[in-house]
């Protein structure tokens, strides 16, 4: 705790975003350089709390030592800072810019006041730490001998790679994109994380041993028990990237997308500038409709945005959220407040307005004469609890209204694992679809074989996906030696654990 009356002294003050009338003519991050003593007063505000609820299971997958790296910071010990933010956090670039922050959520001073600034402090650690040069290759000093296989490059792929690669395991990582990253590299826009960023940090990597093998699709390419024969281990961390379709009558027609497709299609053509490539998805000049509520929804919006779209409509099938927590969404919990996030922010400077319609449900596609989409049926839904508890949907009679739509985009979420690798092995999955395997083992059911990220636990945060690489890479430890050196949650690196692999 950095100042006992700190919490009393200074509000909550958050670093802006660039102003959206001028972000939204690039693809820069939107991100602006924080000054140090507002970050410091940030670092103050922490409290003497006891039970810090910010780094438990609530506010923090990765337990992060917040409390300890906020007392650095407002003490100007910003490398003693970053060498704490990295016990925990393999990838806190990533996080800080990525993730929605649930530590915020969980802190105690959100009780009565608005929480610390916890994100933008992280950021501005790792950030710092880049441009000082704290943060150097380190590879290990002795190698195992054993071999692991990693099948899928994201937060939780890179993160179990890491780890592994620390404790001298032999570790390659095997990405059916032409570049290293999953989501973080094509399926977040560059404004909310810059290529540059993540490129940076597996070139680190590299430097430090793990190799990087893009471009092969493991189950299409090479069979899974290729992999099997010849390492020692092997990872799935290959995400959950099925889709949710919308199936209402005239779903085929052309101008309806998935928005990773839209999303992924963008940053290519960035990476690659080939504008006229089959992927690359224009919503310039064009009436765009965004359905789903999420991040990926915002992400499609701000994209729209910058492609110069004629207008733009986001449509939650849920109503507005509540300004303060209501009653049933107490703290720790996270809160399920209204939030105006960077492509609401853009969209209402565009068009004046904010761009999100509540409590819509989607009845059917409509075509022009080309049998191209030109708009959407919707109604409007009444949501009421039940006998139960539960919540109830009903259609509002004579609420039927037409959008005009030349470009749909459907940002529902995703249903789990694409199959064909576990096909290919015989792997058990759970009643969603995703790869069983149980949450702190992360063992499959096939001899050797691990799974992590959201092809174990479905869509959710970056933030998990490196608990789960984490942990994943200290039961594969286990399994290869017996025991482990790398921490459990909870733990940080440097704790010796010696662990049955039975």
């Amino acid at each position: 705790m950095g100042k006992p009356t700190g919490f009393k002294e200074f509000d909550r003050k958050k670093v802006p975003w660039r102003l959206p009338v001028v972000r939204i003519n690039d693809y820069d991050e939107i991100y602006t350089e924080p000054r140090v003593e507002q970050l410091q007063e940030q670092g103050a505000r922490c409290m003497d709390c006891g039970v810090p609820f910010c780094q438990s299971n609530a506010g923090c997958p990765i337990d992060n030592l917040i409390p300890e790296w906020n007392d650095l910071v407002y003490n100007n010990r910003w490398k003693e800072a970053s060498e704490r933010l990295h016990k925990t956090n393999n990838f806190p670039e990533f996080t800080g810019r990525t993730c929605p922050a649930p530590c915020e959520g969980s802190c105690v001073l959100g009780i009565t006041n608005p929480p610390v600034t916890i994100k933008n402090i992280e950021n501005a650690i790792v950030d710092r730490a880049w441009l000082e040069g704290w943060i150097k290759p380190n590879p290990p000093t002795s190698r195992s001998g054993k071999t692991v296989a990693i099948v899928g490059s994201g937060p939780a792929g890179l993160s179990a790679a890491d780890q592994l690669n620390k404790v001298g395991h032999a570790v390659t990582v095997y990405e059916r994109a032409d570049r290293i990253g999953g989501l973080l590299q094509y399926g977040i826009p560059n404004m909310k994380l810059s290529k540059e960023v993540v490129q940076r940090r597996v070139a680190k990597m590299t430097d430090e041993g793990v190799k990087f093998v893009t471009g092969v699709d493991i189950g299409k390419d090479i069979e899974p028990s290729q992999l099997q024969h010849d390492f020692d281990a092997v990872l799935l961390a290959c995400g959950a990237t099925k889709p949710r379709d919308l199936p209402i009558p005239n779903r085929e027609a052309e101008g309806i997308r998935f928005a990773m497709d839209f999303l992924t299609g963008n940053t290519k053509q960035m990476v690659h500038g080939d504008s006229d490539s089959d992927e690359f998805i224009s919503a310039e000049g064009k009436d765009v409709i965004v359905i789903g509520g999420g991040d990926t929804g915002t992400d499609c919006i701000g994209t729209s945005i910058r492609h110069g779209c004629r207008s733009l409509v986001n449509f939650e099938l849920l109503p507005k959220s509540p300004d303060d927590r209501a009653d049933d969404n107490p703290w720790p919990e996270w809160p399920k407040v209204f939030r105006v996030d960077y492509g609401h922010e853009e969209a209402s400077a565009k068009f004046g307005h904010d761009p999100r319609q509540y409590q819509l449900l989607s009845k059917e596609f409509l075509l022009d004469d080309d049998s191209k989409v030109r708009g959407i049926k919707t109604v409007k839904v009444e949501w009421s609890r039940t006998d139960d508890g539960g919540w109830s949907m009903t259609e509002v009679e004579g609420s039927e209204k037409e959008w005009p739509a030349q470009l749909i985009l459907l940002a529902m979420g995703f249903l789990g694992p694409e199959q064909y690798v576990a096909e290919s092995v015989g792997l058990e999955v759970d009643a969603r679809s995703n790869f069983k395997a149980e949450h702190g083992r992360f063992a499959t059911n096939v001899e050797g074989v691990f799974a992590a990220g959201d092809c174990r636990r479905g869509q959710s945060l970056v933030v998990w996906a490196i608990n789960e690489g984490r942990g994943a890479a200290r039961s594969i430890d286990i399994y290869l030696e017996g025991y482990s050196d790398l921490p459990a949650p909870g733990q940080t690196m440097g704790t010796s654990m010696e662990i049955s692999a039975s």
